[in-house]
């Protein structure tokens, strides 16, 4: 299958030597697409190296760091392709990993975007984080992914190699139609980093698409290439982005109130962060909250906004309990612990 209208876009922030290690693979094993290479306006001599020693790959500089989406924003705009795969810098792709994903999209036109399964780079027998084998969200907003809840991981087992509909496809490998993106406009830049991917693939399941998982394609992922779990800005991010996410896209059925009990559970994560002694990241459950509460009027305005585009309010693989208290108080901690009954089938 020709891969003429299929660019791999990978962004890039001062990581010239993940990219010498990593750029290698993909110009090998991606066909006839596109590879491009998104510069943050990296300060490493990324863009030199680049054009030294990768001179078949398209160069778009950004005039500075906007973070995940606004960079991919800012670069999509220059990059006409049916497809585009948004892939992370830190990734190794796996030959043939490209023509499951275009042959998934392919065969069914209401498919707007779908994830291969993402291991861990550095033990390729188990799930990665970022993403693993598919993402869903819980009731009250919370993500996690088949494969991996929170920070308990799977060894792939086989258990996952299914092609199945998801909630949400990972950021660090999201194969997305060009149309569907640049109709939502993109990503949402307030949110600067982490869940800006969940954002779109809601918005676009609210228009009336499916996002898929692909097990016939693999890639390893490196992960925390940015930030770091112990980094209190990666807790502020996915504290603050989380609220911003539930706000935007949940359906109006009980939105007060399940906002008022997320709210509830974020006061105890931070309370559990204080009693841990990781007063650091206490404090950025706080000002998560605070950044949340001064942004509030204009995420209210765009949920406004973005019920002209909303088809049905979809309830397609949403986790109708708490995955919060199953995890934590229940001790299910592996998808197939999970209550199969509790996840919508339909979209209503």
């Amino acid at each position: 299958m020709p891969h003429k209208n299929v660019s791999v876009v990978i962004l890039n922030w001062n990581g010239k030597d993940l990219l010498s290690r990593f750029l290698p693979g993909i110009i090998r094993h991606s066909g006839k697409a596109e590879i491009v290479v998104a510069d943050n306006a990296s300060t490493d001599g990324s863009v030199a190296m680049l054009g030294e020693k990768f001179p078949t790959v398209r160069i778009v500089q950004n005039s500075k760091n906007g973070g995940f989406a606004k960079g991919y924003n800012d670069a999509l705009q220059e990059i006409k392709a049916d497809y585009y795969v948004l892939l992370n810098s830190d990734v190794e792709v796996s030959p043939n990993w490209l023509d499951p994903l275009i042959r998934l999209a392919e065969s069914d036109p209401t498919v707007a975007a779908c994830q291969p399964k993402i291991l861990d780079y550095k033990n390729k027998s188990r799930f990665e984080y970022a993403g693993a084998a598919g993402g869903f969200i819980d009731k009250f907003g919370y993500p996690f992914c088949r494969g991996r809840i929170f920070d308990s991981f799977e060894n792939d087992e086989g258990q996952y190699n299914d092609t199945r509909e998801v909630f949400w496809a990972t950021g660090a490998c999201l194969f997305v139609r060009s149309d569907a993106f640049h109709r939502q406009q993109g990503l949402d830049e307030d949110f600067f980093a982490h869940m800006e991917e969940i954002d779109l693939c809601w918005r676009l399941k609210n228009e009336g698409f499916k996002i898929m998982y692909c097990a016939e394609s693999t890639v390893y992922h490196i992960g925390g290439g940015t930030l770091s779990k112990s980094n209190p800005k990666k807790t502020f991010l996915n504290f603050r982005n989380s609220l911003i996410l539930l706000c935007k896209n949940h359906a109006p059925g009980f939105f007060w109130l399940k906002l008022l009990f997320r709210m509830i559970l974020d006061c105890v994560a931070g309370l559990k962060f204080l009693f841990a002694g990781d007063v650091r990241h206490c404090l950025a459950v706080v000002h998560a909250h605070l950044s949340f509460y001064k942004t509030f009027g204009r995420t209210m305005s765009k949920r406004h906004s973005q019920r002209r585009q909303i088809v049905r309010y979809s309830t397609t693989a949403l986790y109708r309990k708490c995955i919060v208290i199953d995890y934590y108080l229940l001790g299910k901690n592996k998808f197939s612990e999970l209550n199969e009954d509790a996840f919508f089938s339909k979209s209503k």
